[in-house]
């Protein structure tokens, strides 16, 4: 069984430099002590804030600076670009008629990065 997570969960995206952060609107009104976060919880720069600095040539930031630096990688600032939900959730416990998020879900980023959750918020609350 993996815990729930909530508002203030650690990130890390593979081709990111530092932990972001999850940041959970009150909409889905299911709380601890921070709200608690679904599947759809997955907006950029809403939901997962930035990771420091880009590594993923894929990034087009990346991919110009790197192509100016005369093919030396060159990492750029993070602007996550996640378009699919978390998977897979949780499909037993629903939080706001959606999958709750655990923390063995992870997202995608467009640029290439998996975005997994390092410590979820609380450590009381299991699901499967």
């Amino acid at each position: 069984m993996g815990n729930l997570v909530c508002g203030g969960a650690m990130l890390q995206c593979t081709f990111g430099a530092a932990p972001g952060t999850l940041m959970v609107l009150p909409a889905n009104m299911v709380m601890t002590a921070m709200p608690i976060a679904n599947i759809m919880d997955n907006k950029p720069m809403v939901n997962i804030l930035p990771f420091g600095m880009c590594n993923s040539p894929s990034n087009p930031m990346v991919a110009a600076a790197t192509a100016a630096a005369l093919g030396v990688l060159t990492p750029m600032p993070c602007i996550p670009v996640t378009a699919a939900p978390w998977a897979p959730g949780s499909p037993t416990v629903l939080v706001a008629n959606m999958p709750a998020l655990n923390n063995s879900s992870k997202c995608l980023c467009n640029w290439g990065g998996a975005i997994s959750i390092q410590q979820p918020g609380q450590m009381t609350i299991q699901v499967p």
